[in-house]
């Protein structure tokens, strides 16, 4: 099979291959339009179906941004940590900053997710291919359009596609039940904690509006819950010193905020570097909030097959009593506390809270039978969602172990069986 295959560069099978930019940000009437503009750091999602930020008609035609159009695949060229080589497939339209470089894929010689999948497949080789170029180091498009390709005729193209793409369909299918089954859950919160018909003469009135008396009103440091982060184990100096991260799989899994926000946990500590961060050892179930970049993300972590621990740039909370858990995740993601995070948020270059103004942050509590009656309801719910995850977490394995296989011909697509 692998003689039909043939050999070309990334350009001689794209359209176009080509890279954005940024509206300047010193002009506030270039943002918050409703334009979608994708930044390098977006690139750790697959699938994009929508951005983060989004850009007015002027922020277009004042910068050197682009379009690039659903069914391209788009590299990440620079940024932070593991962003530089990720690649994600566009389900939208969307403009994109300069850290990124579209594909535009000739159907004439390669399948749109064909390309998508390789250039997945590649990360690895786009790392070496980029490191030493500049201080970040960081990829160009003539780096991109220069790198060879074999492929395999365009029959064979669609039955790899086929294979990898329905392992994905299944992913997407148990994360939208996920989200029903959590919205849910955010809907028989409302009906319970927030619509309050009426209330007694010795209510309590609060910033969040009147509440019934039988309510507490009190700091997010006054609850029964831990509240740590990476940097709690030590100076960065010592960090820094006893903190190995490995891309290869190791002892413990590290777990980022861009990891959560994938699905997809692919950074490792060994031993070592595990014992040295215990005061965030993770165990699942933890509500996880970003508090540096991508403020105010909201995550329960994962239940995972091998150990855990804490990434930078997030905090964590657990909970002493178990119907706090679902609560406070919900508070936090789709109540008021979203809001009061954005409140407490400062930096202008990287967003970002510190815990001791989130320890001051107001909430309030419903008695304890109706905490736990309401812990009770939605915990199947969440435990249906854990579940997908954990099957999500099999896909995902099953996915990254034939795809390399399929991308260099090592596998017959026709031996497969799934």
């Amino acid at each position: 099979m692998k003689c039909k295959w043939k050999k070309y560069t990334l350009e001689e099978v794209c359209y176009r291959i080509y890279s954005g930019g940024t509206p300047s940000t010193r002009h506030p009437e270039y943002w918050n339009g409703d334009i979608k503009w994708l930044s390098s750091g977006e690139t750790s999602q697959r699938f994009i179906y929508d951005t983060e930020r989004k850009i007015t008609k002027e922020g277009v035609e004042n910068s050197s941004t682009k379009l690039a159009k659903k069914g391209c695949t788009v590299v990440a060229t620079a940024g932070q940590g593991y962003t530089r080589g990720q690649a994600s497939f566009l389900m939208i339209d969307t403009y994109m900053n300069q850290s990124i470089i579209a594909c535009e894929a000739n159907p004439k010689y390669i399948l749109p997710l064909y390309l998508y999948y390789n250039l997945h497949n590649r990360y690895e080789e786009f790392r070496l291919l980029s490191d030493g170029t500049s201080t970040r180091g960081s990829l160009s498009g003539w780096i991109i359009k220069k790198m060879s390709i074999e492929i395999p005729p365009l029959n064979e193209q669609r039955k790899i596609v086929s294979v990898l793409k329905n392992i994905d369909d299944k992913i997407e299918l148990n994360n939208a039940i996920n989200n029903n089954l959590e919205q849910q859950a955010v809907l028989l919160f409302r009906k319970w904690f927030t619509d309050f018909e009426c209330v007694s003469e010795n209510a309590i009135k609060t910033k969040f509006g009147t509440i019934p008396n039988t309510f507490k009103s009190l700091k997010t440091g006054e609850l029964p819950v831990i509240v740590t982060d990476y940097v709690a184990n030590g100076s960065f100096a010592s960090l820094k010193a006893n903190v190995t991260l490995y891309q290869e799989p190791n002892y413990a899994y590290f777990i980022r905020n861009t990891d959560l926000k994938s699905g997809t946990f692919e950074v490792f500590v060994d031993e070592h570097s595990y014992n040295f961060l215990s005061k965030s050892t993770l165990y699942g179930g933890e509500i996880i909030i970003s508090n540096v970049g991508d403020v105010g993300s909201v995550f329960l972590c994962p239940k995972l097959n091998k150990p855990m621990t804490l990434g930078n740039n997030i905090i964590m909370l657990r909970p002493e009593r178990a119907n706090l858990q679902y609560y406070l995740y919900i508070w936090f993601k789709w109540l008021y506390g979203q809001s009061l995070i954005q409140g407490i948020k400062g930096g202008s270059a990287q967003p970002k809270f510190n815990k001791t103004d989130f320890k001051n942050l107001p909430i309030y509590l419903p008695p304890d039978d109706s905490l736990e009656h309401f812990h009770l309801s939605v915990k199947p719910m969440f435990e249906l969602i854990a579940k997908n995850n954990v099957e999500n977490q099999r896909l995902s394995t099953l996915r990254d172990t034939l795809l390399p296989k399929l991308m260099s011909g090592e596998l017959d697509v026709s031996d497969i069986e799934l």
